[in-house]
């Protein structure tokens, strides 16, 4: 890796502080300021101390009060309708076992909502998704409002969870916290073939009995889903970001060291209450750790949704971010991970490759990442870059990792890596701007120059390639699904219509203001499109059969349509009855705050600035 690759890093880091100066500034006054106060039991009035702790055994209200010790708080996302997060169920006990084996006392301060958007996808429900994470942040902030913790557990893994849990946890920056997470599920099927049979469903090719057999041979045990995703993408951000133990993240839910980590995790978060040893989240979260996880999200060719929830992340932390940033750490940043949708293999292949402490070995060695940081396991991420395994005692340990590669086709060293620049890019024009993931795209596809066929709904596009309107080289066109339209859904079910028609040798892309999340795959998208067309965007004046240029070496996002032409198009509208249908049942009302209220795709589709 050449000193002007990580000199770069050293520039973006540096221009982000500065950026961030004074947001930054104000964050952490707030957070001394806090830190500075009494313990809650000793600042409360006797009437507030009693009601906190009046269900508690009395030893745990004698430890608290009397004996002063330690009081952590949890956190939690538990339900049993998201598998990854089914195995929380009992981790409470388990966590207060632990707690009070170190003298420590614990209480659940609260619960968070968790939604599964595998569930939801392209049902109305997927219009609350994206939304639900500034819910969970809110609801991680009226579970900490109780004020009386020494530190925080935080229990979440998926999608909108681990970045609201952040959100709201960094809102309370005083605290120490942990991340505990719970791992991923059994291998199934292999994603490549599950992506087949979906293909030869939308072509009518079997039924409903072999698609439903297929996706419950493929999402079929507790944990998470098994392709690298949002979900996972959480989790190889906390990693470097040094929020979970060293390698956690991908070990089995089943596995025994899976309990000895939950263990060490409350240990850790014991230690760093300490005085001696204080690290609360407002403080390790700064704009190293930030560039840390734009790193590693571009190293591994991640979730796309990030450069949403990561946008927002930061600014919980004073620290302000744009799509910029991470366009030329991209160009920077080598891609060494290739994991389903940008590789064949899961996320328990990439683990036994090494998995994140590989990459974050190599990335650190590199001089890619920030190596001088704080982490929950102390103040340099080196910890990050080795693995995890049980010692004789039956408790962790952490060992290196062999120099090379085990698994060349899965991951590569900084020296040889899959290609020289990460898998995310920046696109702009008269369009707009938008990201695209090209780690998974065919690289003969990376420019698309096509007639555009404008739809306001994936309703509309699936009848539309039905009826074999769309079998020519096309860009699909689907806008007013943005933030403020209706809570920017995840489009997943274009997926397998619009790899049919690249599969038949069509030039096809897809550009949308909505969102593809980590599971968008080979072909090529241009989403999260900002402004996006409710907004006034130029996605608005786009007309049918407009040519749309999509170039993903050059960055360009562009409607070859004559300037002047362009200038003085009015803006398209979507059908009253349409948008007043994007916000009603199923509880779509409740939201209709959020999306009045809400930033753009680039902003973090923030609602609580």
């Amino acid at each position: 890796m050449t000193t002007k690759t990580a000199r770069l890093i050293s520039e973006v880091t540096a221009r982000i502080q500065a950026r961030s100066a004074a947001t930054r500034e104000r964050y952490l006054a707030q957070v001394a300021q806090l830190a500075g106060r009494k313990r809650g039991v000793e600042r409360m009035g006797c009437a507030n101390v009693a009601h906190a702790f009046a269900a508690m055994p009395a030893n745990d209200k004698l430890r608290i009060v009397a004996e002063k010790a330690p009081h952590l708080g949890i956190v939690t996302a538990y339900n049993d309708m998201l598998s990854a997060h089914q195995p929380y169920e009992h981790y409470p006990e388990l966590i207060r076992a632990e707690a009070h084996a170190q003298g420590a006392t614990v209480q659940v301060a609260g619960g968070t909502p968790a939604m599964c958007d595998g569930v939801t996808q392209g049902l109305p429900g997927m219009e609350l998704s994206l939304f639900s994470r500034d819910s969970i942040a809110m609801s991680t902030a009226i579970a900490l409002s109780h004020d009386v913790f020494d530190g925080a557990l935080l229990l979440g893994i998926c999608d909108k969870i681990v970045p609201g849990l952040l959100i709201g946890a960094l809102h309370f920056g005083h605290l120490p916290c942990v991340f505990v997470p719970a791992g991923p599920m059994s291998s199934g099927i292999s994603n490549s073939e599950k992506a087949k049979v979906r293909e030869r469903y939308a072509l009518g090719l079997v039924g409903r009995e072999e698609l439903l057999k297929s996706e419950s041979a493929a999402y079929h045990g507790a944990g998470t889903c098994t392709f690298y995703g949002t979900a996972n993408s959480n989790q190889m951000l906390l990693e470097a970001m040094g929020l979970h133990l060293p390698g956690a993240a991908f070990v089995h839910p089943q596995d025994d060291l899976r309990e000895q980590l939950t263990r060490a995790a409350v240990r850790q978060a014991l230690s760093i209450t300490a005085k001696g040893n204080y690290t609360p989240i407002g403080r390790l979260v700064d704009e190293r750790c930030i560039v840390n996880a734009m790193v590693a999200l571009l190293a591994t060719g991640g979730s796309t949704n990030h450069l949403i929830h990561w946008v927002a992340v930061a600014r919980s932390a004073g620290i302000l971010i744009d799509w910029t940033d991470f366009s030329e750490l991209s160009a920077a940043v080598p891609l060494l991970a290739r994991v389903y949708p940008n590789g064949s293999a899961d996320v328990n292949q990439f683990q036994a490759a090494g998995g994140p402490g590989f990459v974050i070995r190599e990335l650190l060695q590199a001089g890619l990442m920030h190596e001088d940081v704080l982490t929950v396991s102390g103040p340099s991420l080196q910890a990050y870059g080795r693995v995890p395994s049980l010692a004789a005692d039956g408790k962790p340990q952490w060992q290196a990792l062999p120099e090379g590669s085990s698994d060349e086709g899965v991951v590569r060293t900084a020296a040889a890596p899959f290609s020289a620049s990460g898998g995310l890019k920046l696109l702009a024009g008269n369009l707009g701007r938008a990201v695209i993931k090209v780690s998974a795209v065919p690289e003969d596809r990376h420019v698309i120059e096509a007639p555009a066929r404008i739809f306001t709904d994936q309703e509309s596009m699936q009848a539309a390639f039905k009826a074999g309107e769309l079998d020519r080289d096309v860009v699909v066109v689907v806008r007013f699904q943005g933030p403020q339209a209706n809570g920017m859904p995840e489009l997943h079910k274009l997926t397998p219509p619009l790899a049919v028609l690249q599969g038949k040798g069509f030039k096809v892309a897809l550009v949308t203001d909505g969102r593809m999340s980590g599971a968008s795959g080979k072909v090529p998208a241009a989403i999260h499109v900002s402004p996006e067309a409710l907004a006034g965007g130029p996605l608005a004046r786009l007309r049918d059969g407009d040519l749309v240029r999509m170039d993903a070496v050059s960055g360009e996002l562009q409607a070859l349509v004559p300037e002047a032409e362009w200038a003085q198009r009015e803006l398209a509208t979507i059908a009253p009855e349409q948008q007043a249908e994007n916000g009603a049942g199923l509880g779509r009302e409740l939201f209709a705050g959020l999306r009045r209220n809400v930033k753009s795709a680039e902003e973090g589709a923030i609602t609580w600035l």
